[in-house]
């Protein structure tokens, strides 16, 4: 039997996914980030970060009928492209058309010329 001075050892080879404490007073934490929208399709991530940026430049803008219509649109596409599910292809499609109305619009607007990018690659064109 080891005295009160001895200390035990022991050795720990790999751990994952799980949380551990040692010690008096210690405390663990597990965090589960699967499934989360961090772990989005790259592309749809940029095309998240291309939408927000238009949504902030339309601001700037006076408002109008045409610049209500996309903000609705790019709205309704950030809720959807923030999530950690794929994003509808109904949903880039309806997108593409607000986009294509708005016209002149985006023409001032380079952030809209970045939507227009990431919106053709998750469309595959």
């Amino acid at each position: 039997m080891a005295s009160s001075d001895e200390q035990g050892s022991f050795r720990i080879g790999s751990i994952s996914g799980s949380a551990v404490n040692f010690g008096q007073g210690g405390t663990a934490h597990n965090v589960n980030n699967y499934g989360s929208a961090a772990a989005a399709d790259p592309a749809q991530a940029e095309l998240l970060r291309a939408v927000r940026e238009l949504r902030a430049d339309l601001e700037r803008l006076r408002p109008s009928e045409q610049t209500a219509a996309l903000d609705a649109e790019l709205a309704g596409a950030e809720d959807e492209l923030a999530s950690a599910e794929p994003v509808q292809e109904s949903r880039l499609v309806r997108l593409r058309e607000a986009l294509t109305g708005a016209g002149p619009v985006l023409d001032l607007l380079a952030s809209g010329a970045a939507v227009t990018t990431a919106l053709a690659q998750l469309l595959g064109g």
